[in-house]
This record gives structure tokens, sequence and C-alpha cells, in this order.
């Protein structure tokens, strides 16, 4: 929690340089986003030289060459599928994941780009995007305890109802104001439906493969923004009307609930949840 308010705190100060230049003593916008990538950069630096300098390095004593090493690991993810193909909870769950967190992450990728098509301003959405992330932080954490409360599966439900919410919701904006009402409630279930899937899915895995399985599951985080994408354009390119694009979206909100309610609900505490 303390990382995501530094961070903020920088996301904050960058934001403030990009919508009020001048008064940092830059002549123009120009100016002042490529100072923040520079303090972007000395950020990184300044934070990476504590691990550098304490954080032991551990080396291997067996050297590999690249077609070894590549081999080794498409051995270890063949191994990895048919493991994670062996637990019908585990792969029906990563199949619903793999569908709604799309959504999630179009809805959190093409927001910028939505809100250009219909018009809005720059400074308009820097500041839903600040005010995403300050809704984020808290709601993160009281998305932890619902989930200890009514579970990570019913949770995680919940949080993809708002976001079909926000879809349709998202089809009605024509102001500014309303684009922050759409961004305070994507901020409000963002950071819980990403908390509460890994919770989920650190119940249904083997404890003693939970390396390997949490491997597999960021991977597929990681190829989780293309059917998004794809429906948006395609819907867009048909219809001529980004107001309806968005509503493609829906399709993976659907899918990926259909599918995570034949998950099963192990009970217990949310794993990683702030005490």
């Amino acid at each position: 929690f303390r990382g995501l308010c530094r961070g903020g705190g920088f996301l904050v100060l960058a934001a403030a340089l990009v919508l009020t230049p001048q008064a940092f003593g830059f002549s123009g916008v120009a100016m002042a986003v490529r100072f923040s990538f520079a303090l972007a950069a000395l950020w990184w630096l300044v934070f990476t030289l504590p691990l550098l300098r304490w954080v032991p390095r551990v080396t291997s004593t067996e050297v590999v060459g690249a077609v070894q090493a590549a081999r080794q690991g498409l051995r270890q993810f063949r191994r990895t599928l048919q493991h994670v193909a062996s637990y019908r909870q585990v792969w029906m769950f990563l199949i619903a994941y793999w569908l709604y967190i799309d959504g999630v992450n179009t809805v959190i990728q093409m927001a910028v780009d939505y809100g250009k098509a219909i018009g809005l301003s720059t400074s308009t959405m820097i500041l839903a995007v600040l005010l995403v992330q300050f809704i984020g932080m808290p709601a993160a954490l009281v998305f932890g305890r619902l989930g200890e409360r009514i579970g990570p599966r019913s949770g995680i439900l919940a949080g993809l109802v708002v976001y079909i919410g926000v879809s349709v919701y998202a089809t009605q904006i024509h102001s500014a104001w309303q684009f922050y009402v759409m961004a305070a409630a994507v901020g409000l279930v963002q950071g819980g439906v990403q908390l509460l899937s890994r919770a989920l899915y650190a119940r249904l895995v083997p404890k003693e493969r939970s390396g390997e399985f949490f491997g597999f599951y960021n991977m597929l985080g990681e190829f989780a923004a293309i059917l998004g994408p794809l429906l948006i354009g395609l819907t867009s390119y048909l219809t001529r009307d980004p107001r309806l694009s968005i509503l493609s979206v829906i399709v993976l909100f659907v899918l990926g609930g259909v599918l995570l309610l034949r998950v099963g609900a192990p009970t217990g505490p949310v794993p990683g949840q702030v005490g």
C-alpha cells in the first residue's frame, strides 16, 4: 500500500507538470512531458540502487547455451500445461480469467482513445487517470475485506457486474463530469478484481506447485489484451460509432462470468490480505 501511495504521488507530480507547465517554469506541454520522462528515469534509478547494493545476486553454476535454454523452457512449459490440464477447476478458472481480465485491461487501455473519440480534452483524461489510481488504492483493500466475507468468486462476479454497467454507461457520456463518474466506478473495482482473482487462484492450485502455476497465470495475464481491442475495432469498423463499440467488451465480462460460475468457491481467508 505504501508503494502505491508513493507511486501515486509521483503520478500526481507528473500530471501537474503536464497540466500546468508554466507554473513549473516550462514554456509548453512538450517540454514538461520530456521532463516527466526524465524524472521517471531518475525515479527508477534511485529505487533500483538499493536492490543492486543490498540484495544478493543468485547465480547458477550451470552454463547453458541459448538453444538449450530455449529447449528447457519449452519442456517446462509443456509440463506445466499438462499439470494445469489435470486440474479441471484450475483450467476452467484460467479460461474465465483470461476472458474477463482481457475486458478489464481493454477498459483501462482504451479509455483514453475512447475519450478522444467522443471529443474530451487531454486534461480531462489525465485527471480521470488520477481518479482511477487514487480511488483504486483504498478500494482494493475494501474489496479484499469483501472477499473474506462473501468469498473471492462472488467478489469477482460483483466487480464484473460493475464493469458491465460501466460499459453501458460509457455509451451515454457527453461531458467531462460523466467521464469522471466512469473513472471512479472503474477505480472502485479494478484493483479488487485483480486482487480477488489471485486470491481465488491461490486456493485452487496445489500448494506444492504454486510457483509453477502462478508463473502460468502471470504469463496468461500478459496475453489478456487481445480480444477486447479486436472486438472494439471490429465493432467500430462495422458501425462507425465509438459509443457502440465499447459495448462489445461486455461479451468478455459475460463469458468470463459464466465460466467463473462453474468454478468451485473454496472458503478461507483471502491470501495476502492486510490484517
